[in-house]
C-alpha cells in the first residue's frame, strides 16, 4: 500500500491505493466517457475542445492506472528497456502511477534489437523503457479516438475492432462479382516505420502535448553500447507507433475521392483496401492505374517521406492472382478463389517441423501441447476462405513428420507397435496422434490428442462496417451485436464449427452464453442462450 495523487474537480488530495482492490470497471468507464467526448468534439470540428479533453484524460488517475495496467499485463511485460527496470510487483506499479507526470518528463533512448524477417533480412525493433511505454499508452488513449474518427474507411490494420479477416472480406466484396475490376495495384511501402517524416507528423498529429511527441521521435537508440540519433521514423516496438503509422498513411481516401464512390469511380471500378503498410487498389484498366493513380499515390507518400517498394509494388491481372495478408486471391473462370498462399503454407510447415525437431526427446503429450496452439491458430486465421483441401494437405505433412519422429525414438520396433503406442482411433480417424500422461501417482493415463486441421469447418467472416467507430457511443450496440453474432457463428456447433462433437479433447474453452453439453454425442448441439 502506498500513497498516490488523486486529481478531483475540487482539489488534489492524497488517498491510499491498494492495487489488488482497484475497481478497474469504474476507471475504464471514466476513460471511455472521455474518449466518447473526444470523438464528438472531433466530429464537430472543435480542436480546442479536443485538446482540452485530451489533457484531462492524460492527467487523470484513471488514465494513468489503465496505462500502467496495459504495459504490465501484455506480452512485453518481462522485456526491459535500456534501464533494465521491470514493474513486476504491485508496489512498483503503484509507484509507476505516481511517476507518470508530464512536467520534467524526458524519455530514455530505445534498446535496439534485430529480429529476422521472412525474406531473411533483419527488422530493427526499438524497445522503450517501462515508463516510456506507460506514457505512450497514456497518450494513446487520448490520440486513438481522434485517429479512429479521421481514419480511412477501408483501413483495417492496427485498429480496434478490425482485423486481417475484415480486409480480406472487403477484397472479396470488390473483386468477386462478375463485373468487378480485373486489374490490381499491389502496394508496399519501403521501410515504413523507419522513414516517416518527423516534421509532417508534428504538423498533422492532433495531440495536446507536441513536446512529448517530439521527445519520443528524437529519443535515439542504443545498439551494442553505442548511441544513435533518430532524425526520421519511429520505433516499431513502441505502444503508440502503430497509431502514428496509420495517421501518416491515412488520407488516400481523400486523394482518391474523385474515383471512389462517384460515377467516375463506378465506371472504372476503383476500390482501395489497406492493412498497415500493405494496400491494394483495383481498377478496370491497367493504363489508368499506371498513368494516373500510381503517380498520385507515389506523390502522396513522398510528402510523408515514404517511398513505394519497387519489388513489391506491381500491377497484376486478377486471373494471374496476387498475395495479400497471407492469402492468394485469384479468379478461375470468373469465380474468385481465396486460399492460403504458398508462402504461408511453407511458413507453417517449417514452424511445425522445427517444433518437432526441437522436441525429439520429449513425450508425445508435451509435443502435442506445443503443436496444438500452432495448428489451431493457423487454421483459425484461414478458416474463412477456401482452405479445406489445404487443411488436409497440412494434416498429411504433419503425420509424415510425426511418423518419422516416432520411428527415430524406437528404431528396434515395427510399424504395428509404433501405431499402437502413438496413433489411435478417434471418431472416424484411425491414425490420430496422441500422448498420455499421469497427472498424479496411481491415476490412469490422461490422453491428449493432436488437433486435425481438416476438422476446421469453413465459416465466412462477418465484416465490420466501414464507418464503425469503437469509441463512438452510437456504435456501442452495433459492436456488441457483431461480437455476439461472430461468437454464435464460431460456436454454433462443433459439427458445424471448429472441432469434433464426438471428441471432448477437441472442445475449446467454454464461451459465456454458450451451453456446452457435459457428454459428447453426435446429436448434441451447442446452443446460444
Amino acid at each position: 500500500m502506498t500513497v498516490a495523487l488523486i486529481e478531483t474537480t475540487d482539489a488534489v488530495t492524497r488517498e491510499p491505493i491498494d492495487w489488488d482492490s482497484i475497481d478497474w470497471t469504474k476507471h475504464e468507464k471514466i476513460v471511455s466517457r472521455l474518449q466518447s467526448r473526444i470523438v464528438k468534439a472531433v466530429k464537430e470540428g472543435k480542436q480546442g475542445k479536443v485538446k482540452a479533453l485530451q489533457r484531462l484524460l492524460t492527467h487523470s488517475l484513471s488514465g494513468k492506472l489503465l496505462a500502467v495496467k496495459r504495459v504490465t499485463t501484455n506480452q512485453g511485460k518481462n522485456t526491459a528497456g535500456v534501464d533494465k527496470i521491470l514493474w513486476l510487483h504491485n508496489r512498483s506499479k503503484q509507484i509507476a502511477v505516481e511517476s507518470l507526470k508530464q512536467r520534467g518528463y524526458k524519455p530514455l533512448p530505445l534498446r535496439r534489437v534485430l529480429i529476422p524477417k521472412k525474406n531473411g533480412k533483419m527488422r530493427p525493433l526499438g524497445i522503450p523503457a517501462m515508463k516510456d511505454r506507460a506514457m505512450q499508452a497514456l497518450y494513446l488513449m487520448a490520440l486513438d479516438p481522434v485517429a479512429e474518427t479521421c481514419a480511412d474507411l477501408d483501413s483495417y490494420g492496427f485498429r480496434k475492432g478490425r482485423s486481417c479477416a475484415d480486409a480480406i472480406e472487403q477484397c472479396f466484396n470488390v473483386l468477386s462479382r462478375k463485373g468487378s475490376a480485373e486489374w490490381v495495384l499491389e502496394g508496399d511501402i519501403k521501410a515504413c516505420f523507419d522513414h516517416i517524416d518527423h516534421e509532417w507528423l508534428m504538423r498533422h498529429v492532433l495531440l495536446t502535448d507536441k513536446h512529448i511527441l517530439q521527445s519520443w521521435l528524437q529519443s535515439g537508440y542504443l545498439y551494442e553500447d553505442a548511441f544513435y540519433e533518430t532524425t526520421e521514423g519511429f520505433p516499431q516496438g513502441g505502444v503508440i507507433s502503430p497509431t502514428l503509422a496509420n495517421w501518416a498513411l491515412d488520407g488516400l481516401d481523400q486523394l482518391l475521392a474523385p474515383w471512389l464512390g462517384t460515377a467516375k469511380g463506378r465506371t472504372h471500378l476503383v476500390h482501395y483496401v489497406r492493412y498497415a503498410d500493405d494496400f491494394i487498389i483495383t481498377c478496370r484498366t491497367k493504363e489508368l492505374l499506371e498513368k494516373e493513380i500510381l503517380p498520385l499515390v507515389t506523390a502522396f507518400f513522398a510528402e510523408r517521406g515514404l517511398t513505394l517498394s519497387p519489388e513489391k509494388t506491381v500491377i497484376t491481372h486478377i486471373s494471374e492472382g496476387f498475395d495479400f495478408l497471407g492469402q492468394t486471391l485469384r479468379k478461375f473462370k470468373g469465380k474468385l478463389i481465396i486460399r492460403p498462399s504458398k508462402k504461408s503454407i511453407k511458413a507453417i510447415l517449417e514452424k511445425i517441423r522445427a517444433t518437432i525437431r526441437r522436441n525429439k526427446s520429449c513425450s508425445a503429450y508435451h509435443l502435442i501441447q506445443e503443436l496444438n496452439p500452432i495448428i489451431q491458430g493457423w487454421c483459425n486465421y484461414h478458416r474463412a476462405n477456401c482452405s479445406k483441401k489445404i487443411f488436409g494437405h497440412i494434416d498429411t505433412a504433419i503425420f509424415s513428420c510425426l511418423w518419422q519422429w516416432a520411428k527415430r525414438r524406437h528404431t528396434n520396433k515395427n510399424h504395428h507397435w509404433i501405431h499402437d503406442k502413438y496413433f489411435g482411433s478417434r471418431g472416424q480417424h484411425n491414425w490420430r496422434f496422441f500422448g498420455g500422461i499421469r497427472l498424479a501417482k496411481g491415476e490412469p493415463l490422461t490422453n491428449k490428442w493432436l488437433l486435425l486441421a481438416a476438422r476446421t469447418k469453413i465459416v465466412r467472416h462477418l465484416k465490420i462496417q466501414k464507418a464503425a467507430n469503437p469509441y463512438d457511443p452510437a456504435y456501442a450496440n452495433y459492436f456488441s451485436d457483431l461480437k455476439a453474432k461472430r461468437q454464435a457463428k464460431k460456436w454454433a456447433g462443433y459439427d458445424l464449427g471448429y472441432g469434433n462433437i464426438d471428441d471432448p479433447d477437441d472442445w475449446f474453452t467454454t464461451v459465456p452464453g454458450i451451453v456446452v453439453p457435459t457428454t459428447a454425442s453426435r446429436t448434441a448441439r451447442l446452443g446460444v442462450r
